[in-house]
């Protein structure tokens, strides 16, 4: 199989390492930083540049923000040949896959949108690794009508990179469980970073600062699209998060440590049964 993998950042370059890594498949680059692709290529990460031809690949994976990857597909749908599997990898599926789906159905071509659950806290080709999807929940997204063949490809693909427990799922409940396990985590970093205390931690702080601050070094250009393009899902997590944090404010504003000692419990267990259901999980 040929693949052409478009954008070489850190999802795209990662993708190109792992392949050429884990399977025999010719992995096609295409970045529009040329000194990147150039790397790639010296580097061994593809097999080529891109020429511009279309025909010469079987799969397409667009590895780009979701405005840019939907763009980048409208403009060069038609150029590509009719029965190609094109998938991307953003962290946005629902409205955002349908419109995918038109471009791929008006051209003779299926669209099923896949989501690595892996990242770092700096992007860019230069911190891209073959191993960056090893034992990561890799989600699939198919449609009712999407064809069980090409499911199963990607399937097998997140399988041949050493992705772990593998989801096949609908996109709208992609997006709705997203915006709690993903995006919802990013925004609470975002802001807990925005305390004045941050400047003095420095010798202060330990695992769990570095836990909560970790994602907080996020691309706002790519967050705040995948935000918007998910707002009604991350606004239900967000308003039911700050309905939770006002428990604990009430509790420390009335010296309530009756009801402190409550509502820790009631986190405690309900993460406690959590790990439980995790434990014995097949991947």
């Amino acid at each position: 199989m040929k693949i052409l993998v478009v954008g070489l950042g850190l999802i795209g370059g990662s993708i190109c390492k792992a392949l050429k890594k884990y399977t025999d498949y010719t992995v096609i680059g295409s970045d529009l930083n040329k000194e990147t692709e150039q790397t790639a290529l010296a580097e061994k990460s593809i097999d080529t540049v891109f020429s511009g031809d279309f025909s010469e690949s079987d799969l397409v994976i667009i590895c780009l923000y979701p405005e840019a990857a939907e763009k980048y597909f409208a403009e060069n749908a038609s150029s590509m040949s009719s029965g190609t599997l094109v998938t991307d990898v953003c962290g946005i599926k629902g409205s955002f896959a349908e419109r995918m789906k038109k471009i791929a159905a008006d051209n003779s071509m299926e669209y099923i949108g896949i989501h690595p659950m892996a990242g770092k806290e700096f992007g860019g080709y230069a911190n891209s690794t073959p191993d960056l999807f090893v034992n990561a929940n890799f989600i699939v997204a198919p449609f009712e009508d999407s064809s069980e063949k090409n499911t199963d490809l990607l399937k097998k693909l997140a399988q041949q990179m050493e992705a772990g427990k593998i989801v096949v799922t609908s996109p709208e409940n992609h997006d709705k469980m997203i915006a709690y396990t993903s995006q919802l985590a990013h925004i609470v970093s975002s802001a807990y970073v925005k305390s004045p205390e941050l400047e003095l931690e420095c010798g202060f702080s330990g695992g769990s600062f570095q836990d909560m601050t970790r994602i907080a070094t996020m691309n706002e250009v790519m967050w705040t699209d995948l935000f918007m393009q998910n707002k009604e899902n991350l606004k239900f997590e967000l308003d039911t998060l700050v309905k939770n944090l006002k428990k604990y404010s009430d509790a420390l504003e009335n010296s309530d440590a009756e009801t402190m000692r409550e509502l820790i419990r009631e986190g405690r267990i309900l993460k406690e049964e959590n790990l439980k259901r995790r434990i014995g999980q097949p991947n």
